[in-house]
């Protein structure tokens, strides 16, 4: 018992007279990261990835078209724009058991341009790296109208059987297949599961009465896209018009 007590006491004793650890100084260094790693790089490993880094380049070489001329990427409307929205309306019509009105793509998500040549798989990867997928949003007209102002507002995105003018940052004039918006009327929008959460300004898409969720990835759809039409040839034609 007296053994017992006596490390008790022992203990509190230590600990009551114990300080906290307190930071009295500190240092930095700078490490450069240049050529002068190549050095101590892992040569072992370096050479166990090399059969399936020249397999990679190999496969993402494959040309799968051609562009007669570049396709550029520039607000309000460009080619690039306009041909990625065509192709997912393509897909989604073909895809969808609904009609499917229109689609949208945002100008953000062009990673990059197609310059005029061939076309390989590795330029389908640039321009789509994410694993995006495709969905048909059931919208109203009033809701679609707000998503046009939005298109106003942020300088233009991609849109594919709609047609859009507005003057001094307001609507002036807006078509689909041809025919004004009836506010109180239903469309059917493809677009990425990625907008359907209002990313970039897309407030608009979040309030959708119904969505259709597929498992196609749209740099698929992209991939198949150009293997089809195999001369890719896009152009503005007046489907976004910012005044």
């Amino acid at each position: 018992m007296r053994k017992t007590l006596f490390l008790l006491l022992a203990f509190a004793s230590l600990t009551a007279c114990h300080k906290p650890a307190q930071v009295t100084g500190a240092s930095t260094e700078a490490i450069p990261v240049d050529a002068a790693a190549d050095a101590i790089q892992d040569t072992e490993y370096l050479a166990k990835l090399a059969p399936v880094k020249a397999g990679l380049e190999k496969e993402m070489s494959v040309q799968l078209g051609y562009a007669p001329e570049r396709l550029w990427v520039r607000g309000p409307e460009c080619p690039m724009l306009n041909w990625s929205s065509d192709a997912l309306w393509e897909a989604a019509k073909q895809s969808c058991p609904k009609k499917v009105d229109m689609a949208v793509v945002n100008m953000g998500g062009m990673r990059c341009e197609w310059p005029a040549g061939p076309i390989t798989r590795q330029n389908v990867f640039e321009l789509m790296p994410f694993d995006n997928r495709l969905v048909v949003l059931t919208m109203r007209g009033n809701d679609i109208l707000d998503l046009c102002q939005s298109f106003a507002d942020t300088g233009g995105q991609g849109v594919a059987g709609l047609r859009m003018k507005a003057v001094d940052g307001k609507l002036a004039e807006v078509t689909i297949g041809g025919q004004f918006i009836d506010p109180q009327g239903l469309y059917t929008v493809a677009t990425s599961d990625y907008l359907m959460g209002g990313a970039d300004h897309m407030d608009a898409l979040v309030r959708y009465i119904d969505c259709w969720k597929s498992d196609l990835l749209i740099r698929d759809l992209y991939l198949d896209a150009v293997r089809t039409q195999d001369t890719i040839r896009a152009q503005v034609d007046g489907r976004m018009t910012l005044l």
